[in-house]
């Protein structure tokens, strides 16, 4: 195993996984912001050097045992043989912490279910399907409501943000949000008080996450405009429009089908390690 920090190491890493979009795309939006000032302090970790056949995009640094929010981790392979082996290799993984792995390809799944079993290791899968614009220049300037205005979260939003997310309700997912809010790009509507009325985040493998429209505040078209907003400005700074999405959201499907994005073939997968340790965060 071998953490990348040469500049021209991961410049070469991020050309390659370019090639292979859109399998690649969580690790490769990782790298990119990597490339770009690094805003998530994140690291790469690969088999081998240059003939890499895994990749492992995360966290650098050490997390606590039950925090699965910081210890997240997107993987792409070429070779399903070489991931298996860098999961594997002392001191890649901790497999007595609470941690996610996550991936567009089948083998994220089954190799850790595979070395799970062997370890006595508890897995929890979550499904979605993911997204992708293929060229959200095409997307129209959406038109906002005369009460409605653009805005930007902060820290100060991380509480309402956590209260609606079924992930949330922690310290470890309160702490999660607020680093987001913190380092990453993220768009709202606010009402005519400043209230937020839908959001949405982008994560540290470029992902658009956490949308959410208050119930009260939804079928105006809010969510819409925001997804395309958030679309064109990816765009913008040079990174791809994708996010995941519940396999049992049909709404937000049906929204994103609808601006043009494509559900690429296959399932994102979301592997938990340890579930009970997350439970137990505080």
């Amino acid at each position: 195993m071998l953490i990348l920090r040469c500049p021209a190491r991961l410049q070469r890493l991020e050309d390659a996984l370019r090639r292979s979009l859109p399998r690649a795309l969580p690790v490769y939006g990782a790298v990119l912001n990597i490339n770009r000032g690094n805003p998530g302090d994140f690291e790469v970790a690969v088999d081998a050097w240059p003939d890499f056949g895994a990749v492992l995009a995360r966290r650098s640094g050490e997390a606590p045992v039950d925090d699965c929010y910081w210890n997240l981790q997107a993987a792409f392979y070429r070779d399903v043989g070489a991931y298996r082996a860098l999961l594997e290799t002392p001191g890649c993984l901790r497999w007595d912490a609470a941690f996610h792995i996550f991936g567009l390809q089948d083998g994220v799944a089954t190799v850790s279910q595979d070395i799970a079993a062997a370890k006595g290791v508890e897995l929890e899968v979550s499904e979605y399907y993911t997204y992708l614009h293929p060229d959200p220049s095409t997307l129209p300037e959406p038109q906002l409501d005369p009460d409605v205005r653009l805005g930007t979260l902060s820290r100060a939003h991380v509480e309402l943000l956590d209260s609606t997310w079924a992930y949330g309700g922690n310290a470890w997912s309160r702490r999660y949000l607020g680093e987001l809010l913190e380092r990453f790009p993220s768009l709202c509507l606010l009402g005519r008080a400043g209230e937020p009325l839908c959001w949405a985040l982008t994560d540290g493998f470029a992902a658009g996450a956490h949308g959410f429209t208050l119930p009260s505040q939804r079928r105006r078209g809010l969510m819409r405009v925001l997804t395309a907003l958030a679309a064109r400005r990816a765009l913008t700074r040079g990174f791809p429009a994708y996010g995941h999405t519940a396999t049992g959201n049909g709404a937000m499907q049906r929204l994103q089908e609808a601006l043009g994005h494509r559900r690429l073939p296959g399932l994102c997968r979301f592997v938990l390690h340890n579930p009970a340790l997350a439970r137990a965060a505080p």
